[in-house]
């Protein structure tokens, strides 16, 4: 016996244990990252205590996951669609598993960054195919509903994962960060066989090898050449300008290789409908704001203001916790206001919480930090929700995976570009603002002192009582990097809020007389939860 839409009643009757299964398998995926913010001034720390890891080296211990990630979900997407999504799923867990239990045993910076992409291996299996099985064991509908509360569980992983991740650290050394993944695998294995029915698209493609080659090759190399400009100080630098220029080429030929395949992992056509473009840049842009800041918050409460890791984590629960509270009821808001209102205004108040950050000193009362951290949340919970259910929706119920493995994938391009771009920029504005402070650095040691504000107050431990005016040097310098680096999430915000404000659909249907056209048929469905058929 099934549903209307063909949904098995023995499915449909336990529909809501599945989904607390696959915000499991959601929640170790986005633990791992909200874990590592916390533990990233613990790692940077010389040994024995971390791994003495650069911050450059430090983004890619962040980006070798992110890049794996990104660039393997489309196909990932596409073998769930083919193999079956709950196959892939189990795969992807087992292999996210196995690179936590590595990672957390890594000895150098490099061991840590290679492990780091086998995760992102198995975490590139592991998401697209949780919005995919969801898609399949709900109404339409209560999809909206489904996707809320999905998204609210990225919440409770951003809440548990700091909270958890300084608690670890107060106690254990910084590998325990990883290997905690590995029991919430067992467990979410264990329910997976159990509970989620498998599902798959009956006319899917074929995989495209040279289509997912070009682009990781072509991540990696813009990437690279982002995070090399960071680490000189210097964009104009011909290695910088060269690899950077090789990245956008080759992802120039990933695009036009992708329009003339007949199996392409990515279906260029979707971005004809103005909808979803608008859709899948606002979760790019949000997130490429976002993360960056994330990067630097990290250092501002730990290295400049003196805060513990486990404090740390308790200072980011309000960004957690309004994500949570207001994720599943974001729908509601979008029933009265309609897709477009409700996402510029999440994008503007992102926008101004992120320009808050360069108002922010080494003595600002902390509850203004918790303020700014509380309203991000609430931002970005009424961007995540609504633009899901548009992308989900956009596209037909069998190609659930593709559309899921679309979304993530330009989150976490957006994500892993944010980290790089604003990165760098912290990385050059902190190097110019204490470059003239380092002329009693040994002049060996300048360069790498630099490169950091752990670097900086490593050199000045190591100085004694010498190095005192070096420490309020590099909070000065610090905070400017930040302030700038903050006005420049806040500008990426607004043109989020602008793409969306123009092309999102708003909340009047079209008069019953006149039948909408072209674009604006699409619109029309999507702000009513519809999509194509």
């Amino acid at each position: 016996m099934t549903t209307p839409s063909g949904v098995p009643e023995a499915v449909h009757r336990r529909r809501w244990a599945i989904l607390g299964v696959l915000m499991l398998s959601l929640l170790i995926v986005v633990l791992d990252n909200s874990i590592l913010n916390v533990a990233i001034k613990t790692i940077s720390t010389p040994a024995p205590t971390g791994l003495g890891a650069t911050q450059s080296e430090l983004e890619w211990a962040i980006n070798a996951y992110t890049l794996v990630f990104a660039g393997l979900l489309f196909s990932a997407g596409l073998l769930g669609d083919r193999l079956g999504r709950k196959r892939v799923l189990l795969g992807g867990l087992v292999v996210f598993g196995i690179g936590s239990a590595l990672a957390a045993s890594a000895s150098s910076p490099n061991e840590l960054i290679g492990f780091r992409a086998l995760m992102g291996l198995g975490a590139a299996f592991v998401m697209p195919a949780t919005l995919a099985v969801l898609m399949n064991v709900f109404e339409r509908d209560e999809q909206p509903k489904a996707i809320g509360i999905w998204a609210g569980g990225v919440g409770l992983a951003i809440a548990i994962g700091p909270i958890t991740g300084g608690a670890l650290l107060d106690h254990f050394w910084w590998g325990s960060v990883f290997l905690v993944n590995v029991p919430i695998v067992l467990l979410a294995l264990a329910l997976m066989v159990w509970l989620v029915p498998d599902s798959r698209d009956p006319d899917p493609g074929r995989v495209d090898p040279v289509g997912v080659g070009l682009s990781v090759v072509g991540l990696v190399l813009l990437v690279y050449g982002i995070i090399r400009g960071g680490e000189l100080a210097d964009f104009t630098d011909v290695t910088v300008l060269g690899t950077i220029a090789a990245g956008l080429a080759v992802l120039a030929g990933f695009v036009v290789f992708e329009k003339r395949s007949d199996h392409p992992s990515i279906d260029v056509t979707y971005f004809k409908d103005k909808v979803f473009s608008a859709a899948v840049a606002a979760i790019s842009l949000v997130f490429f704001a976002l993360m960056g800041v994330t990067f630097f918050a990290v250092f501002y409460t730990q290295s400049v203001r003196g805060y513990s890791p486990l404090e740390t984590g308790a200072l980011m629960l309000p960004l957690a916790l309004a994500q949570l509270v207001f994720a599943p009821r974001a729908r509601l808001v979008v029933e009265r206001f309609g897709n477009r209102a409700t996402t510029t205004g999440g994008m503007v108040l992102i926008a101004a919480m992120l320009g808050a950050f360069a108002t922010l000193e080494a003595d600002t009362p902390i509850w203004i930090l918790e303020v700014v951290f509380f309203l991000m949340g609430t931002g970005m919970a009424h961007i995540m929700t609504p633009v899901s259910v548009v992308i989900m929706q956009t596209l037909p119920r069998e190609k659930a995976g593709s559309a899921s493995a679309l979304s993530n994938t330009f989150r976490q391009v957006g994500g892993a570009l944010g980290i790089a771009v604003l990165g760098s920029v912290l990385s050059a504005a902190y190097r110019t603002g204490i470059e003239d402070e380092l002329a009693a650095v040994p002049a060996g040691a300048r360069h790498a002192a630099g490169e950091s504000i752990e670097a900086t107050l490593a050199v000045a431990d190591r100085l004694g009582p010498a190095g005192a005016p070096l420490v309020d040097s590099a909070n000065g310098a610090f905070l400017h990097a930040m302030h700038v680096t903050a006005v420049c999430g806040a500008g990426v915000a607004v043109l989020g809020a602008l793409v969306v404000a123009a092309f999102l659909p708003g909340r009047r249907p079209a008069p019953a007389t006149e039948r909408p056209t072209g674009g604006e048929e699409t619109a029309e469905r999507v702000s009513q939860g519809g999509g194509r058929p």
